[in-house]
C-alpha cells in the first residue's frame, strides 16, 4: 500500500530528514585513520538520544538479517556496500566508508546514505563515489509530478551505465513515510515510461550503490553485511525526497 503524504506531514518528515542529514556530515567529518567504528556507532545513539529519535535499525529484522540489528546506523567498510553492522575496526588511510542511517522524529522517517574517502583518497574510489552522488542527482532530477518510477531508475542506471558500473538489481530504493521500508520499490535500473505514475504527497527513498566490477554480493558471516563478491570497493548514495508539484524536495540534506 502508498501512502501519500499531506504538505503538511511532508514538513513533519523534513525534520527527521534534517536531522539525519546533520548526523551523517557530522559523523563523516569525525571518520579518520584511526578513528574505530565503534566510536562512530556511539556517537550515533547519543545524537538519536538527545534528539529525542527512535532508531529504525536497532530493532530491525528482516528476512536476510540475522536477528535484530541492535545497532544505531550501518557502517560499511571497502567491499562491503550494504548493511553494514558496526564492529570494533579502525578505521585506515584510505578506507572508503558508507554510513547509511534511518530514524523516527514524532512518527515520521527519514533515511539517507553517503560514502566517504578516510584520509588520502584513490583516484579510482574518487570516481566511484562521485559515479553514486551523480546517478542520484539524476534520479532526483527525473522524479516530478507525473513521471513514472521506471523514469527515476532509467535516470539511475543510465549513470552507472556510462560509467561502466554494473548494477545490482536486489536492493534498491523505496518508499517510506512511518516505516522505514514501505512500497514502491525503486530499483537502480530500469526502462523509462514504465512503471507507477509519481503523483504529488509520495515520498521515496532513492539509493544507487555498486562496485567498479561486479554486481554480485554476499553476506558476511556477521549475519548483515553485504560485501561485494570480488572484494572490490563499493559506494553508495541515498537521500529521502518528497514528490510536490514542483518536483521532488529533498527531505535529508544538512543544509
Amino acid at each position: 500500500m502508498i501512502e501519500l503524504k499531506t504538505p503538511r506531514e511532508i514538513d513533519k518528515m523534513a525534520v527527521t530528514g534534517r536531522f539525519v542529514g546533520e548526523t551523517l556530515a557530522e559523523l563523516a567529518e569525525l571518520a579518520r585513520p584511526g578513528v574505530n567504528l565503534m566510536d562512530l556507532e556511539q556517537r550515533a545513539r547519543r545524537l538519536v538520544n538527545e534528539r529525542g529519535a527512535e532508531s529504525c535499525y536497532w530493532d530491525y529484522a528482516p528476512s536476510f538479517g540475522r536477528g535484530p540489528f541492535r545497532n544505531v546506523i550501518c557502517l560499511s567498510v571497502n567491499d562491503a556496500v550494504l548493511h553494514g553492522l558496526p564492529h570494533k575496526y579502525t578505521l585506515k588511510d584510505g578506507d572508503v566508508l558508507t554510513l547509511d542511517f534511518a530514524v523516527s522524529i514524532d512518527g515520521w522517517v527519514a533515511d539517507a546514505a553517503r560514502t566517504t574517502i578516510v584520509g588520502t583518497p584513490r583516484e579510482e574510489d574518487v570516481r566511484l563515489v562521485e559515479s553514486t552522488r551523480e546517478a542520484l542527482a539524476a534520479g532526483i532530477a527525473a522524479a516530478g509530478p507525473g513521471a513514472k518510477l521506471g523514469d527515476v531508475s532509467a535516470a539511475i542506471g543510465a549513470v552507472a551505465e556510462r560509467h561502466g558500473y554494473p548494477v545490482n538489481m536486489q536492493f534498491g530504493g523505496h518508499g517510506l513515510g512511518h516505516t522505514m521500508h514501505e512500497d514502491p520499490h525503486v530499483p537502480n535500473d530500469g526502462r523509462a515510461g514504465r512503471g507507477l505514475v509519481l503523483r504529488p504527497g509520495l515520498t521515496l527513498a532513492l539509493e544507487p550503490w555498486w562496485s567498479a566490477s561486479t554486481n554480485q554480493i554476499f553476506t558476511d558471516p556477521d549475519g548483515w553485511t553485504l560485501k561485494f563478491t570480488d572484494g572490490s570497493r563499493g559506494a553508495h548514495s541515498e537521500h529521502t525526497i518528497a514528490i510536490t508539484d514542483d518536483g521532488a524536495r529533498v527531505l535529508t540534506s544538512a543544509e
